[in-house]
């Protein structure tokens, strides 16, 4: 009588454990850096700056943000997600509650300096451990869920710190941040390792996880970043990067003065609506995510899914420029779905760092594209502080927020065209020895 045949046992799911770790480590991150624009009302009253020197503020920011997701790009690559992701969050956790310590314009600075040094490892780490973790028709989805995480900090953010700032005082919203990044930290390193080294992965999850593996490298081995940038490849997601980061940054930082100076809307009542901005972002951001993973799944090349969710993306921030002669819940609407879509770009975006190149690769090659978003992002914010600087003094800022609205309606489409000149096609690099 012969045996009856064996049954696989099924995949267990882990890397959905460590895209939740993920998610939560995003959360805070937004949450903390969010703090500053929502209690921005609070301290104007306290420092008398103006919105140029608050920009100047947010620009030491992205300053000290570039610097940091360069150098942990390279940290991250060559000691690991573990390491580098565990360094980071302490990091910017201890500066998260050193904000609580200033009480000048020139103390933010530094404070806002340390917080970027430190939070620059969040999306090298992530995405990384994303290519660790999951096959490429995966990605996109694993990358939204934790990427969505920058919304439900967003939405968190408006509805709590308020709260908190009026109730306790402005420091403790600071305080509270910190706390749940140390949270995360005595989570992280229990949980999270390489596929082979956690006991429950089952051999059927390293089988799917290695599907479709595109090299047979570790994590921890060594890249150099600056011969990264011989390659078109590294330039389409670096320019990618650079040109539309500083879109999102403008989001975080100044709508909650815009619905204060445009829709005279102090803090308590725009909370609800920005949350609403950002709940939208994070429904939309997910869903578009699953439909690239089954348009994939379904026989569509990586190259034609990703594109097409860019290019409708890039089309869907354009009403944005409508925001200034609509009301007060029409104007959320749309900067909603702006938002929305600048998550379901930024996700494919993400996405395509792990599609051009091999894992050894895409801590670096994200840390360069993110550098170069908050390069560019040093300006900016500094750039609009002085645009509506000048435009209230002539009593017209509104007119000053719907220019800036209308430099972030065209920036994704003419991002778009560039990248795709430098990337036809998003198809795995061979890196030179």
């Amino acid at each position: 009588m012969s045996s009856p045949a064996r049954v696989s046992a099924p995949a267990s799911n882990y890397r959905w454990v460590v895209c939740a770790l993920l998610f939560f480590a995003t959360t805070v991150n937004y949450i903390d850096r969010q703090i500053l624009a929502l209690i921005k009302p609070i301290l104007d009253d306290q420092l008398h700056w103006t919105n140029e020197q608050f920009g100047a503020v947010n620009g030491a920011f992205q300053g000290a943000y570039a610097l940091g997701l360069l150098v942990f790009g390279w940290f991250v690559d060559r000691y690991g997600t573990k390491i580098g992701y565990a360094v980071s969050i302490a990091a910017w956790s201890v500066a998260a509650i050193g904000h609580a310590l200033v009480y000048s314009i020139s103390g933010f600075l530094f404070a806002r300096v340390a917080l970027g040094l430190g939070e620059g490892g969040n999306f090298p780490s992530a995405i990384k451990a994303v290519a660790l973790w999951f096959p490429k028709r995966e990605r996109a989805t694993a990358t939204a869920i934790f990427n969505s995480g920058t919304n439900v900090g967003a939405i968190i953010a408006p509805l709590v710190v308020p709260m908190v700032a009026l109730t306790l005082g402005w420091h403790w919203a600071f305080i509270c941040a910190g706390i749940a990044g140390f949270l995360w930290l005595f989570l992280w390193i229990p949980f999270y390792n390489v596929p082979e080294k956690i006991k429950a992965a089952n051999a059927a999850e390293l089988d799917h996880i290695a599907s479709d593996r595109d090299d047979t490298s570790r994590d921890g081995e060594k890249v150099s970043w600056l011969s990264l940038l011989g390659y078109r490849q590294t330039w389409a997601f670096v320019l990618a990067k650079g040109l539309t980061d500083p879109v999102w940054w403008f989001f975080l930082t100044w709508l909650p003065d815009f619905f204060k100076q445009t829709r005279h809307l102090d803090i308590k009542t725009s909370g609800p609506m920005l949350a609403t901005i950002y709940g939208l972002a994070t429904v939309i951001s997910i869903g578009a995510g699953v439909v690239v993973g089954r348009l994939v799944k379904s026989g569509w090349s990586v190259t034609r899914a990703r594109k097409t969710a860019m290019l409708v993306a890039a089309f869907a921030v354009m009403p944005i420029i409508l925001v200034k002669d609509v009301g007060d819940w029409t104007a959320v609407l749309l900067i909603g779905l702006a938002c929305a879509a600048h998550q379901a770009w930024s996700a494919n975006l993400f996405t395509t760092a792990s599609d051009m190149f091999p894992k050894r690769a895409v801590a670096s090659v994200v840390g360069l594209g993110s550098m170069a978003g908050s390069a560019i992002g040093i300006f900016f914010p500094v750039m609009a502080g002085r645009l509506l600087d000048t435009f209230k003094a002539q009593g017209n800022v509104s007119a000053g927020y719907a220019l800036l609205f209308s430099i972030c309606a065209g920036a994704y489409i003419v991002t778009f065209i560039l990248q795709h000149l430098l990337a036809p096609k998003f198809e795995m690099v061979e890196l030179k020895a």
